[in-house]
């Protein structure tokens, strides 16, 4: 049995070699070209980073290390990580190993509380945790080991307990944020025997008997950990890592990104149309009343939360997961039966009937993201603090960009530095 630690040092060597004779015998190849369009339009779909902890294809969804997410959706988070990290799935043994090793870890520093309860009670709760996050810096064992001077390809090695110790404490303070804010209670303590999804349902405080909000917390984490490299909150804490910054600085940066509406924020405004749909029609409404008020919605220019993707063409297998799991633990739920209707009614509107002046749809992807239905499940649990939302999307994205931030340490992975160009020069270029 190895632990998380021994397993990764047997891999970096190859990791290195592989990515040495892939530059060294290919480095020439381009993989990619870059339009006007594309410039400004936030450089969708250009190729110019390297992720192998998973990949979004376009017709099948989110890819974990070669695992379609579906068929992976009962792994646990800590096996989640395992897998982002190393490509492989732990056993039993180095399952145990992990889940000791981030109870360990899981202690919050008391000053964190001290600050904390010293923020203004109006205070989002992302800012909360994401100062949390950027306190606990001083104990950094990146910057302890830089600053005393270390060899470049030991990077990863502080890099990884950075990892652990973020990865040990998040549920206690991402809890903490929750009881503090909402006037809950003081935090409660992390308990050693129990995994770390199970933990977080545990530390926010919500009633949950038969132990199901735990299971779908599990699940939750399980499928917001990562969307390979270039959103918005992974390719943020890639560009700041990228620099040397610790992994505190860096997911830090990462989570700051991801509290924007077009980010982590959208899940929140999905269930808000969803919960505005229900108090209209005074209760779950009809599949005619709801094509008629999407219609209506699309037609004044808004849109309907939830719907289109920026790389899927497919509905989103992550939607698909949350809509089996609430079907089997609250199908009677009329906030899950208005999601369930609204999947039936609006992706027809959308490839049908919502049309441009050349007949052609208006929308690419008439299909849900995962923010449609999500929402509605941890409102049917109890947890109905809208703003807190992104702040559970924030600990399980932690995952995936400290999973990257360790092998990009591991490969040597450059500072991010791409070229810019002026409009001017645009202009001169495009003319020629």
């Amino acid at each position: 049995m190895a632990t998380l630690q021994e397993r990764f040092t047997q891999l970096v060597p190859e990791m290195r070699k592989e990515i040495g004779a892939l530059k060294k015998e290919f480095g020439g190849v381009k993989i990619s070209e870059v339009t006007v369009e594309q410039a400004y339009g936030g450089m969708r779909g250009v190729k110019g980073m390297i992720c192998d902890t998973s990949v979004v294809e376009p017709d099948q969804g989110l890819i974990i290390r070669g695992h379609p997410l579906l068929e992976i959706q009962d792994l646990w988070p800590e096996e989640i990580f395992y897998l982002l990290l190393t490509g492989v799935k732990p056993d039993k043994e180095e399952l145990a190993t992990l889940q000791i090793d981030l109870a360990k870890r899981s202690t919050v520093p008391e000053y964190i509380w001290d600050v904390l309860h010293a923020m203004p009670e109006d205070s989002h709760p992302m800012v909360m945790l994401n100062t949390a996050i950027l306190v606990m810096e001083r104990e950094s064992v990146f910057r302890a080991w830089y600053d005393k001077g270390m060899k470049k390809e030991d990077y990863w090695i502080p890099m990884l307990e950075d990892a652990l110790r973020i990865l040990g404490v998040l549920p206690g303070i991402a809890a903490g944020v929750y009881r503090i804010r909402y006037g809950k209670g003081e935090p409660i303590p992390y308990m050693t025997n129990l995994d770390w999804g199970a933990n977080y349902a545990r530390l926010l405080g919500l009633p949950d008997p038969l132990g199901d909000f735990a299971k779908l917390m599990r699940l939750y984490l399980n499928f917001h950990s990562d969307h390979e490299g270039g959103n918005v909150s992974a390719f943020t804490c890639h560009t700041v890592g990228s620099a040397l910054s610790d992994a505190f600085y860096a997911v830090s940066a990462g989570l700051n990104g991801l509290a924007g509406p077009l980010h982590g924020l959208a899940n929140q405004e999905c269930l808000g149309w969803i919960l505005d749909t229900i108090e209209k029609f005074g209760g779950v409404p009809t599949d005619k009343q709801l094509h008629d008020y999407a219609l209506e919605t699309l037609n004044s220019g808004r849109v309907v939360p939830g719907y289109g993707h920026a790389v899927l063409r497919v509905c989103d297998p992550r939607f698909t997961g949350f809509m089996a799991f609430g079907k089997k633990y609250m199908p009677n739920d009329p906030v899950y039966q208005t999601v369930d209707a609204t999947f039936r009614v609006v992706p027809e509107i959308l490839a049908k009937e919502f049309l441009g002046a050349d007949g052609k749809p208006k929308v690419k992807d008439p299909w849900p993201n995962v923010d449609a239905g999500s929402g509605a499940l941890l409102y049917h649990y109890g947890l109905v603090e809208f703003p807190y939302y992104t702040v559970l999307f924030s600990v399980s994205r932690a995952m995936g960009m400290l999973s990257q931030l360790i092998i990009n340490r591991a490969i040597g992975t450059a500072i991010t530095r791409p070229k810019s160009v002026s409009t001017a020069w645009v202009k001169k270029t495009v003319a020629k």
